[in-house]
């Protein structure tokens, strides 16, 4: 609660169910029902007179209602058409490509985007809360998995601001069952408590002040290290966070935004799909009977947590009736290969954390999902100790998300959150490389800033082309987004000094800015991508960016020593021009065949280390023409009554370049 007495509340707005909760000196609480329900499902349907129904009324109507009723509206949420595509056969609802590559809902003719549905989640939730708790509320932290982009997040907070949020603050879902967590370990704070935190200390990245730490040494002795496993109705997440003192450092994470209990229900009514093919000739394609099929698939995996086996039976019309029953052994069987890829992430976090299963704690179970036998126990296993489920897995996100509302309206100064970003940021260099400003798993907010100049003289404009990825060339990651840098007053290549600034703020947003030092000119861009990564887009920069890593560098190499051959060659060719008469004859030749023989290896050569040595033993060819240089600009100096060259204009003039740039 804030000085005016207004609450921020925190929400998890998920696949499958939504929960809000709000926190004061006693703790989080989540906002219940008159049954004692705290979950919302997210669920909207609508009616021909355009009446909605939210939640349990239209879920328990979704049946009579299929084409009219949205579920799972999360996993729509910033992708383009080509994901579309593989969600499309699950879906009782019409859902078609709109304008700019986004993914739209047909509801009684008219195109409802994934952010209005959301919002009309969110606008319930917070009427609930309203109710509950006596006043308004106009601000709120929602929860995303760690691994929705620019986009997706983006979209979120368009939905809160529809259903009029103002969303203080995105917060990662492994983070916040984290700090939910820690809080049921340390016991609430006492009003006005403060507490001396030791933070962190290491920066490994070009983020000011912003690094994570990655070495899996603990602060100190009282530190725990944890992993937070979360998997949901839609999207899973795995983050290993180091607790000490009331800091909650997040250090890696993965994910897969289309893997959670959507897909495991799918391998249930792909099963029931093939059987009922089989046994009655009959394809499955009528709204009302996929829907049906739909629920009974989510209602048999809930029971085969409990159950060793659970009974089937689905209404095909005309007097015929699907009826079987399922083992819990067979169902394990049916997701092994959807559990494999949750601990294949898990690898890859601590592989990044520089952890190895030993060095976790603590496993924190989150989401419905976690509660499959066949989950914890692959866990289990992989970690080698059993995972902590004391804690509420339905609810334990929102309650993070109400600590820190709690935080950030400051009701509470003992706590500190910091996390990170899950993929390396940059920009697209000469000749197609990837230039890295931010590394992934780097602590956000950050800042991160790069110098840039230019490679053809005159250039008044440079294109800013900013990717994601872990490869080395632009063309192996993913672009998402554009802009121009424009007005750059003509000049020598080399000569300009353009800045580019990545900043990722507190929601994991990216905003870019590009200045050209000299002039003052500026652009800028807020990042935001078509739509998100794919699952097999995610593994693949991932799982690449290890496979190619020696190609892709000796790659990036040579196209470094190409850009800088041609820069040398260019800038010795004006040298000739400009002073070359000042050298012997014999000289002057000599040079123009180091020009002609290095022009020719750079064309045809594909060993770096050779272009090395042959730039290299271009450099001392062509001396007796830079010193020739100097000496005539010192002249020039001396008769205009100015002072000589400093040193780093001096080895500027030999390098052919300012030290510590890129060209664009």
């Amino acid at each position: 609660m804030d000085q005016g007495g207004e609450i921020i509340v925190g929400i998890d707005l998920g696949t499958t169910f939504s929960l809000v909760a709000w926190c004061d000196e006693r703790g989080p609480q989540v906002v219940r029902d008159a049954d004692g329900e705290a979950r919302v499902p997210s669920v909207v349907s609508f009616a021909p007179d355009g009446t909605m129904r939210i939640g349990w009324e239209a879920r328990n109507h979704a049946i009579e209602n299929p084409l009219h009723t949205v579920y799972s509206v999360k996993r729509l949420m910033g992708i383009g058409a080509d994901v579309l595509a593989r969600e499309l056969p699950y879906l009782t609802y019409r859902v078609r490509p709109g304008d700019r590559d986004q993914v739209v809902i047909e509801i009684n003719g008219r195109a409802v985007t994934p952010q209005e549905i959301s919002a009309m989640i969110l606008r319930e939730l917070r009427q609930r809360a309203e109710r509950a708790l006596g006043r308004p509320i106009r601000r709120a932290v929602v929860t995303v998995p760690a691994y929705f982009d620019d986009s997706q997040r983006q979209a979120t907070r368009d939905a809160g601001q529809i259903a009029g949020l103002e969303i203080v603050r995105i917060v990662n879902e492994p983070t916040a069952a984290a700090l939910a967590y820690g809080i049921g370990q340390r016991g609430p704070a006492a009003a006005g408590q403060r507490r001396t935190t030791a933070l962190p200390i290491g920066d490994r990245s070009k983020c000011s002040g912003a690094a994570a730490g990655a070495d899996g040494q603990a602060a100190g002795s009282d530190a725990t290290t944890l992993a937070v496993f979360d998997l949901g109705g839609g999207t899973f997440d795995v983050t290993v966070l180091r607790l000490h003192d009331g800091v909650f450092e997040a250090i890696s994470t993965h994910g897969d935004t289309h893997l959670g209990g959507d897909d495991f229900d799918r391998q249930i009514s792909d099963l029931v799909t093939r059987e009922v093919q089989a046994e009655f000739g009959v394809a499955i394609d009528a709204p009302q009977t996929r829907q049906a099929l739909r629920l009974l698939a989510e209602s048999v995996k809930i029971r085969l947590t409990e159950q060793r086996e659970a009974r089937l039976e689905l209404d095909l019309g005309a007097g015929r009736t699907y009826r079987r029953t399922l083992s819990r052994d067979e169902f394990e069987r049916m997701i092994d290969p959807l559990v494999r890829r949750t601990i294949e992430a898990c690898e890859r976090a601590l592989a990044d954390a520089r952890l190895s299963p030993g060095d976790i704690e603590r496993v924190v179970m989150v989401g419905g999902c976690s509660r499959i036998p066949l989950v914890r126990q692959r866990v289990a296993e992989f970690f080698g100790r059993p995972p902590y489920t004391a804690l509420n897995p339905d609810e334990v996100v929102a309650m993070g998300a109400a600590v820190q509302a709690q935080i950030l309206a400051g009701g509470r100064r003992d706590l500190l959150l910091l996390d990170v970003t899950p993929l390396s940021l940059g920009i697209e260099t000469m000749g197609g490389a990837m230039g890295k400003l931010i590394m992934r798993n780097t602590r956000i907010p950050c800042q991160a800033r790069e110098q840039f100049t230019t490679f053809v003289d005159g250039q008044s404009s440079v294109k800013i082309n900013v990717l994601q990825g872990e490869r080395e060339m632009a063309a192996d990651c993913r672009s998402l987004g554009e802009f121009v840098l424009s007005g750059i007053p003509p000049m020598p290549a080399g000569i300009p000094k353009i800045e580019v600034s990545f900043l990722i703020d507190a929601n994991g947003i990216l905003n870019v800015t590009a200045r050209e030092q000299r002039s003052g000119r500026e652009a800028s861009i807020q990042v935001v991508p078509a739509h998100g990564l794919t699952r097999d887009e995610v593994r693949r920069i991932e799982l690449d960016s290890i496979r190619f890593a020696r190609e892709d560098m000796t790659a990036h190499r040579l196209i470094d020593l190409r850009n800088q051959i041609e820069f040398d060659l260019h800038k010795t060719r004006q040298a000739l021009e400009s002073v070359g008469d000042a050298l012997p004859a014999e000289k002057r030749a000599a040079v123009e065949r180091s020009m002609s023989d290095l022009r020719r290896l750079s064309e045809t050569c594909s060993d770096a280390d050779e272009l090395h040595r042959a730039l290299t033993a271009f450099g001392r060819s062509t001396l007796p023409l830079a010193e020739a240089a100097i000496s005539a600009a010192l002249r020039e100096r001396s008769e205009a009554g100015e002072l000589g060259p400093t040193m780093s204009e001096t080895e500027s003039a030999r390098n052919g370049r300012p030290a510590d740039e890129a060209r664009i």
